[in-house]
């Protein structure tokens, strides 16, 4: 049975053209041209996929088919040249503009039948890349990573490129930029996305609890080990595991999980011998862990280990041409999810939007938005319902802030505040007061102490 891909001969020896014509027949559609002119038909007409072209012919050469696919042609075959011995340092040259590979004529089926080989299976491995970024777009586009500046661009084709890899991925950027959201991106995007996607803030757990949180335990191991206990390694075996905040995990802890990482094995609390680790490692920090190394606030061992794939989110004010794109969606979700109709963002409200800077990023314009949807009145949602003033604090308006009051009632105010708008949230409040949550638990602890109401 003929292989329906088409092959176009381009050849001005009468001889070459029937020789291949007559070799390759019985197994592709052969398509014949005896210049560059009548090719450039063919191949406007129809869909080839393999090109065979001599380098040398009267007229327009090789060279020149070669450029005219890559410039007229709204799709890309496959080029291989031909040439003789004497112009074999023409054929190179074609090589190094796009051809895939040059015969040496006289060939013979053997070596034509290897080239074939070699050009299907690289067009087979294009094709599979094009289908793979299509997919990633897709579970870009479905996990939040939204936006067409070309940092976002470059993002979705990192994730492209690294989705199948187990290397470990660093990502940095500041808080609320969506290091969760390319996480989650980049696990659903590779082959690894039937497995577990298992989170743990390296901030939130005390840090008695981390280790056998991180790595489990048997029974016994402590008082109130009654029973063995799968720790997240074991949990995300398969899958993929998200260290987030990990520049807050203490020096003791970064030792074992250097070993985890090193070894690809880890031993739970109390067990006499170690299991085997198949898990990709996600880490993110919104810290400088180049600075914490060299305060020593960070294993330099382990910062090497982690920075296999580093990958630095950009914040929101450097891709403000994302803003509106990004705040008519979540004006969407938001609506649908408070059983409101479709509110339009006035004129005015995006205006104000995309003219703010985001310290809070990503996040804080999805609160923003959905607090100015759960507020709204109308049939739109005016520049009135964001609030900006109060949530940005720009300077040049109010601030409310006495002059006569203290750094320290002044910090207890931010805090308590940005609690309330977080709706207690702590681990987010500490992420956009740009301090750990562990800071923020004994400032509270401390607050409540002499009395203070916590939100939330």
């Amino acid at each position: 049975m003929a292989d329906k891909r088409i092959i176009l001969v381009v050849d001005d020896e009468q001889s070459m053209r029937d020789f291949l014509e007559s070799s390759l027949g019985n197994r592709f559609q052969v398509r014949t041209a005896s210049n560059v002119e009548d090719a450039l038909k063919i191949l406007a007409s129809e869909t080839v996929d393999l090109v065979l072209s001599d380098v040398q012919m009267p007229g327009l050469g090789g060279m020149d088919l070669l450029l005219a696919i890559r410039e007229q042609l709204d799709y890309q075959p496959v080029v291989v040249m031909m040439t003789a011995f004497g112009t074999i340092e023409g054929a190179v040259q074609a090589t190094h503009r796009g051809a895939l590979d040059y015969l040496t004529k006289p060939f013979g089926m053997d070596q034509l039948d290897h080239v074939l080989k070699r050009a299907f299976e690289f067009e087979q491995l294009k094709s599979e890349n094009r289908s793979l970024r299509r997919n990633v777009a897709e579970v870009s586009q479905k996990h939040g990573l939204l936006g067409n500046h070309s940092t976002m661009e470059e993002l979705r084709e990192k994730i492209s490129m690294i989705a199948d890899s187990r290397g470990t991925v660093l990502l940095l950027g500041e808080s609320g930029t969506g290091k969760e959201v390319v996480a989650k991106a980049i696990h659903m995007s590779g082959t690894r996305s039937k497995g577990p996607f298992i989170r743990i803030n390296c901030a939130a757990i005390p840090e008695t609890l981390l280790e056998s949180e991180l790595f489990g335990y048997e029974r016994g191991a402590f008082t109130g080990a009654i029973r063995s206990r799968k720790g997240k390694f074991e949990l995300a075996n398969g899958g993929t595991l998200l260290l987030d905040e990990i520049s807050e995990m203490p020096l003791a802890m970064q030792a074992k999980l250097l070993r985890v990482l090193q070894e690809r094995e880890i031993m739970r609390l109390g067990a006499q011998y170690a299991v085997q680790s198949d898990v990709r490692v996600i880490a993110t920090s919104n810290r400088n862990l180049k600075e914490e190394v060299k305060n020593r606030n960070f294993r330099e061992d382990l910062y090497f280990r982690l920075n296999v794939i580093p990958i630095t989110i950009a914040p929101l004010r450097h891709r403000k041409e994302d803003i509106p794109l990004l705040a008519n969606h979540f004006c969407q979700n938001f609506c649908a999810e408070n059983g409101k109709p479709l509110l339009p963002l006035s004129e005015n409200a995006l205006s104000s939007l995309v003219a703010m800077d985001w310290p809070g990023n990503v996040r804080q314009l999805q609160n923003v938005i959905e607090r100015a949807v759960i507020l709204s009145f109308g049939d739109s949602l005016d520049e009135q319902f964001l609030d900006l003033a109060d949530e940005m604090n720009e300077p040049g308006q109010a601030s409310g802030v006495n002059p006569d009051i203290t750094l320290k009632d002044m910090e207890r105010e931010l805090i308590l505040k940005k609690l309330k708008i977080t709706r207690g949230n702590r681990t987010v409040a500490a992420q956009e007061l740009g301090i750990s949550v562990r800071t923020l638990r004994n400032k509270l602890n401390l607050y409540t102490d002499l009395g203070v109401e916590i939100p939330g």
